[in-house]
């Protein structure tokens, strides 16, 4: 484990901080640790939600330091964009529900961190760009292909194109976060949100997050709907499913196993 990422486990919840003052930015080591870590926790059956942020109070994540892109180097540029595209991936693919506490500037690769988790809470002094272009790159992390489907085309334009900036407000109006909170209050409410999660029979959450991703891959209703139809039947070979039912009926809490 790498000190730039952090990592503590509360319960079934994993809160995972980008620890590299003063601006959180992303390096050679810590993109790798995030992987790692990604993986160890999805093997983790006892970890249901995971909850990433950024150290202090000013930055989620600047993205990438640019002194790395200075030298116009194009084998360390391929070597940081294949680093940069499996740790955010990895994070995509989290088993469990994972949400970006961002508690600061998200820039670049951080807010491509934060668009890599399936839901997003704000502080009010955030704030969030894709700015690549106005340097002579491009969002390699997913940038692109994430802030579209979030925010529609048009603003994705707006940000990537244009190098737009918005406020937490305005990240909100847009589909951005799902939620904005007072500065200091992200990483409560992101807590608040995981232990709902916590709720849900993880074996179910993790089928439920495959199908509404499944969605962005440009399938026919009909496969997304065979698709809801199989895992639902999958769901028959687990523990989780017969305890959730059983549970209910016998009004009592779950005990999930996630498995």
């Amino acid at each position: 484990m790498s000190d730039l990422i952090q990592l503590e486990k509360r319960g079934h919840i994993a809160v995972l901080t980008i620890n590299n003052p003063p601006a959180n930015t992303w390096t050679a080591e810590s993109l790798p640790a995030l992987r790692e870590t990604i993986r160890e926790l999805n093997a983790d059956r006892n970890i249901f939600a995971l909850v990433v942020t950024g150290q202090g109070e000013k930055f989620f994540s600047a993205g990438a330091d640019l002194k790395t892109f200075a030298d116009g180097d194009k084998a360390r540029a391929n070597e940081m964009a294949q680093l940069f595209g499996e740790a955010f991936a990895t994070l995509s693919d989290f088993r469990g529900v994972s949400i970006a506490a961002v508690n600061g500037y998200a820039m670049g690769g951080g807010l491509e961190c934060a668009m890599a988790c399936d839901i997003r809470i704000a502080e009010e002094h955030a704030q969030m760009a894709l700015p690549e272009a106005g340097v002579g790159l491009l969002p390699c992390a997913g940038g692109t292909q994430n802030l579209p489907w979030l925010v529609g085309e048009g603003w994705a334009k707006r940000m990537i194109l244009c190098g737009e900036r918005v406020k937490a407000d305005k990240a909100l109006q847009i589909g951005l976060v799902e939620e904005v909170v007072p500065s200091g209050k992200s990483l409560e409410k992101a807590l608040e949100l995981a232990e709902m999660a916590c709720k849900q029979s993880p074996s179910s959450t993790a089928r439920c997050k495959t199908l509404v991703m499944s969605a962005r891959d440009g399938r026919s209703h009909e496969d997304g709907w065979r698709m809801e139809r199989e895992l639902f039947v999958e769901l028959f070979s687990t523990e989780d499913q017969k305890e959730g039912v059983n549970a209910f009926l016998d009004k009592r809490a779950p005990e999930w196993k996630n498995r």
